[in-house]
């Protein structure tokens, strides 16, 4: 059966413009890091895809790495939006990014030119398209001259392969010499992607999230839930069928301290309050002053986009909310 949109899919969403750019994302975007592999179940992930896009979600981010295995969100992805999506590629903001490893030998990683010239190329090929809107550099690279990765870039903007620019995982000090180097070459860099949330605020240490407000650089937060601890999940210690137990790859057993079930607690009140539940306050904080233009939501199925996109209705904290969630989470 083929898809047709919601005709109402752009009524409630926000869109916020990035950085200095004239893109506008969503405030709410769909990450298709878990959920989108090998083997997981593609009904589900078409049913994801469309309920994101009826709901307003126009911006779906991808990597070359993201699975497992390896590739697999980029193919199943492509089967997608070669599929009954094709008609509003227009409408869509897809991106992807290469600089983790991705196969042997010593061309297949970190930010060379020919790693992400043919990185990009691979993804394509997956997806299915001759373009994405956005590709970046996922990580900061040691031995690479950041003037090479950055001529990168800006030779597949020229070459038609992306329509922007993008870092993830940079500093603020690597992120201000890159803008530096792509705005001298006239490439459209519009944004970082960093890791942001109530428990994790190292870009407001770092100052890239005052830097990047103040310079027109764009930021898009990813684990805005410090990987399912800013949920009610684990209100109550760890359940026997939570990520924490089944996969501690990402959020080990050892990270739910005492302390940290306290603080949980405690902001889940503060939620409760504001009439949200704690992931949708968690989502909310971080587009709280605008200086954020999206946050990275993941999802393993429709119903947890829709509540997440409900943060839409309340993205305003009093300075008294704000005191008591810094006061609860920076101890």
């Amino acid at each position: 059966m083929s898809y047709t949109a919601d005709q109402k899919r752009y009524d409630t969403m926000e869109y916020f413009r990035c950085g200095n750019s004239g893109l506008k994302l969503p405030a709410v975007s769909l990450g298709l890091w878990h959920n989108f592999g090998t083997n997981d179940n593609f009904d589900n992930m078409l049913d994801m895809c469309h309920t994101a896009f009826d709901l307003g979600i126009t911006h779906f981010d991808l990597a070359n790495n993201y699975g497992p295995e390896c590739g697999s969100a980029e193919e199943n992805f492509g089967k997608i939006i070669n599929g009954d999506m094709r008609p509003y590629r227009d409408e869509l903001v897809i991106s992807t990014k290469a600089g983790y490893g991705m196969w042997p030998g010593p061309y297949g990683d970190w930010g060379s030119k020919k790693y992400l010239t043919a990185s990009l190329d691979q993804s394509l090929k997956r997806l299915g398209l001759e373009y994405v809107d956005i590709f970046y550099h996922h990580r900061m690279d040691p031995e690479t001259p950041l003037e090479e990765t950055m001529l990168a870039l800006d030779g597949i903007v020229r070459q038609g392969k992306a329509l922007y620019a993008g870092i993830s995982n940079y500093d603020r000090q690597t992120t201000e010499k890159a803008m530096k180097i792509l705005r001298d070459l006239r490439c459209p860099f519009i944004i970082n992607q960093v890791r942001y949330s109530i428990f994790d605020r190292w870009i407001e240490k770092d100052g890239l999230k005052q830097w990047a407000g103040a310079n027109g650089c764009g930021l898009i937060a990813f684990s805005p839930l410090a990987q399912g601890l800013l949920t009610d999940r684990y209100l109550n210690g760890i359940p026997a069928d939570s990520r924490m137990k089944k996969d501690g790859r990402f959020l080990q057993e050892d990270s739910l301290t005492g302390e940290r079930l306290r603080q949980i607690r405690a902001l889940n009140e503060i939620a409760d309050e504001r009439g949200q539940s704690l992931a949708q306050m968690a989502l909310a904080w971080i587009l709280k002053d605008r200086d954020v233009t999206s946050v990275l939501i993941g999802a393993s199925k429709p119903e947890q986009i829709r509540d997440n996109v409900k943060i839409i209705q309340n993205l305003e904290f009093s300075a008294a909310e704000l005191r008591r969630i810094d006061e609860i989470s920076l101890l």
